[in-house]
């Protein structure tokens, strides 16, 4: 005959599962004293990976990249941190959002090879025009042939100076308040500096966009010593915390926070 199975009364089952929960308890505790969740697996990216299939149909049913701008995009990615650059859905849409607040005046602080400027000036009207700043002459000399090419070079005020010296230069010539549209891919380390004046810069209901805002994941728990992330951490809670502005963290490629000036 077969034994019944045995039932607990109410009181010992409620101790056996409040046993059961702690010992959970503690060993998660221990768990994650010893390997905290960033350093057990620190996350890098929040999209699929770039061959993932689905990732590869959204691009493809959503990028729209004119021809000079994909050979710019690809020159780009074969020179020495070219994988730094904005992403081509990112591209696309500082682009549409350039269209969409029908900007005339754009800035792009981090030339690099053009790319983001490129970008802007397709955007922008035939009485457009983009300031972008760089230090170093070599890159935009790769993008420039592509600018011509794309006929929007004249378009495209190219700035050989230190990224503060122009943006000081347009405020002593009066030019606050009136672009529409400013990105922010220069060095991390004068980021908040960026910020203020180009906020100064913008015009109500203007568009500020900063790429690499996770910093392939160094956000959540900087390095000692690691000073870019630490700027791009406070940079993120500056702007958190910013009533002049209404804003969104994207988790397009290495993120990208966008603020607009109220």
């Amino acid at each position: 005959m077969t034994q019944p199975v045995p039932r607990l009364s109410v009181p010992a089952a409620v101790a056996l599962g409040s046993a059961a929960l702690g010992a959970a308890f503690l060993t998660g505790v221990f768990l994650g004293r010893r390997w905290p969740p960033w350093r057990w697996r620190r996350q890098r990216c929040l999209l699929p990976p770039e061959d993932s299939p689905l990732w590869q149909y959204l691009l493809s049913r959503s990028v729209r990249e004119h021809p000079a701008l994909r050979r710019l995009r690809l020159l780009t990615l074969e020179q020495p941190h070219g994988d730094s650059m904005l992403t081509c859905e990112q591209a696309q849409l500082l682009a549409n959002l350039a269209r969409l607040v029908k900007a005339q005046k754009a800035l792009d602080l981090g030339t690099f090879t053009g790319y983001c400027a490129l970008a802007l000036a397709l955007a922008l009207p035939p009485a457009g025009h983009v300031v972008t700043c760089e230090v170093d002459a070599g890159p935009p000399a790769l993008g420039r042939p592509l600018w011509r090419q794309a006929e929007v070079e004249p378009k495209i005020d190219l700035r050989l100076r230190p990224v503060l010296e122009t943006l000081d230069e347009l405020l002593a010539a009066g030019e606050a308040g009136t672009f529409d549209v400013a990105v922010v891919d220069a060095d991390k380390e004068n980021c908040a500096a960026y910020y203020e004046r180009c906020l100064q810069l913008l015009r109500p209901g203007g568009v500020l966009a900063i790429p690499r805002v996770l910093w392939q994941g160094e956000v959540l728990q900087p390095q000692k010593g690691d000073k870019e992330a630490e700027c791009v951490r406070n940079l993120n809670e500056r702007i958190r915390r910013d009533a002049r502005v209404h804003i969104s963290l994207l988790p397009l490629g290495d993120g990208l926070a966008l603020a607009f000036k109220i």
